[in-house]
Parts: C-alpha cells; structure tokens; sequence
C-alpha cells in the first residue's frame, strides 16, 4: 500500500495487489497514510502453496479487476 500512495502522490495510478487475508491490513494503511481511496484488488488466498496451475488461474481471474482500477483511477 505505500508505493501505491506514493506512485499516487506523483500522479502515477496504481493499485494495490493482496490477498483477501489483507484486506483489513490494506485499508487500515491506507487510512494511515491519508489516502482511503487508494486502490487495490485482492486475490483468493491461499497463495503460498498454490500449484503454478492455480496461480495463473488466480491472475487470470483478477487481471481485470486490476485493469478497472487503473483505467478508473
């Protein structure tokens, strides 16, 4: 969350890309760094031990969410 604020400050869009299990810890450092609509897409946890199969399935299932957050930004 801190690049993304700060890529924001210098007019950059970004977005955050976490799994779900932050999605608590994401908006609470949004909060402290004074930017709430920071943006960010979060992915189905688990991904530690997830095959590589499971992966490109977990990209392929969030690539647009992040698309939308960067066109919208």
């Amino acid at each position: 969350m801190h690049d993304t604020v700060w890529f924001e400050i210098q007019g950059i869009p970004s977005v955050s890309v976490a799994s779900v299990e932050f999605t608590d810890a994401a908006a609470t450092q949004a909060e402290a760094l004074g930017m709430t609509a920071a943006k960010a897409v979060f992915v189905q946890h688990p991904i530690q031990d997830a095959t590589d199969a499971e992966m490109h399935q977990k990209a392929d299932d969030t690539v647009q969410a992040i698309l939308e957050a960067l066109i919208n930004a």
